[in-house]
């Protein structure tokens, strides 16, 4: 038996271990116990082979509370909530009590596909069981009124945790960030700094999506001092969050210098297309590969956009013979892209074939 467990940790997650492990397992007479099969149904459900767990929990002789919350969890990843729902009556009718894990699952499903419907019954039900104590399934509360857009909700609900993180403040922050509340979500990011629950890149990175315009030049700079201050801004998706919104303040000076520190190819190359600037959309694109970056999608989307006036019509036609000779014209972005800077300089669309 312990060779199983020590398979089900340590084996990479594929399907021919799984099932090599779950055979072994069978031969082996020990796949009644409790550990290896509750193991097999959590790795199959990240397999997304959610029939294959669903089979094996069927045919367990004896379950538990960490069965039901495997199989669910699994339903929840698949955004089957109408299934999750059913999972859950069946697991209250067989006599098992729901635990943190169990709320925490169905709430983040809730969060995920914004089906709020669904959710609007559990908080009686935790706060009676006075689950909404734990950090664990309050934060999965909160993080579900949160996403859904019911920020008045998550803030009680925030309000009477008796523990809060900072991943606590951050869901509160992004919520607020999310309905485009700049006054609340800046208000609590000083109360997060008072109380001392640190800052990181979930905290920074919501409420510089707020700042798109001139009028916000001041309060980017200000955010931008706090990310220097906590050794955030090596981190690519805040630098690149702080390009974006420089550029959106139309200063581009102050990207440049973010971009200096911080090699985020694809925000510089957004920054200067968004500006006009087509001549160091060029030179950005060929830096990248010099320094030894591979463009991606974005990268080429960005470069064809910079070829819509008539003037950088030989750059354009050069541009999708490189794709085609890269094999990325089945990339439907980049083909968009080809076919609007087409359009756009009155050329006819020669050899633009869509995915």
């Amino acid at each position: 038996m312990q060779r199983l467990h020590s398979l089900i940790r340590t084996s990479p997650i594929s399907l021919p271990c799984l099932k090599a492990t779950h055979c072994l397992a069978i031969k082996s007479g020990f796949i009644a116990d409790l550990y290896i099969s509750n193991n097999l149904i959590t790795t199959y459900s990240k397999c997304a082979q959610l029939p294959f767990a669903h089979q094996l929990f069927d045919e367990m002789p004896h379950r538990d509370t960490v069965s039901w919350n495997a199989i669910v969890s699994g339903y929840v990843n698949t955004s089957n909530l109408d299934s999750t729902w059913q999972l859950l009556n069946a697991m209250r009718i067989s006599g098992y009590a729901f635990d943190n894990h169990t709320f925490g699952s169905i709430l983040k499903g809730v969060a995920q596909a914004r089906r709020l419907e669904f959710g609007q019954q559990l908080p009686s039900v935790m706060i009676k069981m006075r689950l909404t104590e734990n950090v664990f399934s309050g934060s999965a509360l909160l993080d579900m009124y949160a996403k859904c857009g019911r920020v008045d909700e998550a803030l009680v609900v925030f309000r009477y945790m008796p523990e809060c993180n900072y991943v606590s403040w951050n869901t509160l922050i992004a919520g607020y960030s999310r309905i485009g509340d700049l006054e609340m979500a800046f208000w609590l990011l000083r109360c997060q700094e008072l109380e001392g629950a640190g800052i990181d890149d979930g905290t920074v990175s919501p409420l510089l999506t707020l700042l798109g315009g001139v009028e916000f030049y001041s309060l980017v700079r200000q955010l931008h001092c706090k990310i220097m201050k906590h050794g955030l801004e090596a981190l690519s998706i805040v630098s690149n969050a702080i390009i974006a919104a420089y550029s959106e303040c139309c200063s581009l000076q102050d990207a440049e210098r973010v971009f200096d520190g911080a090699v985020t190819w694809n925000s510089m190359l957004a920054a200067y297309l968004l500006h006009k600037k087509e001549d160091l959309v060029f030179e950005i694109f060929i830096d990248m590969q010099i320094f030894g970056f591979e463009p991606d999608d974005y990268s080429y989307t960005g470069v064809i956009s910079a070829c819509s006036v008539k003037e950088h019509k030989s750059r354009g036609e050069s541009l999708h013979g490189l794709v085609i000779k890269r094999g990325l014209q089945v990339s439907v972005p980049i083909s968009n892209a080809l076919i609007a800077m087409y359009l756009a300089s009155d050329n006819r669309l020669v050899g633009v074939r869509m995915p």
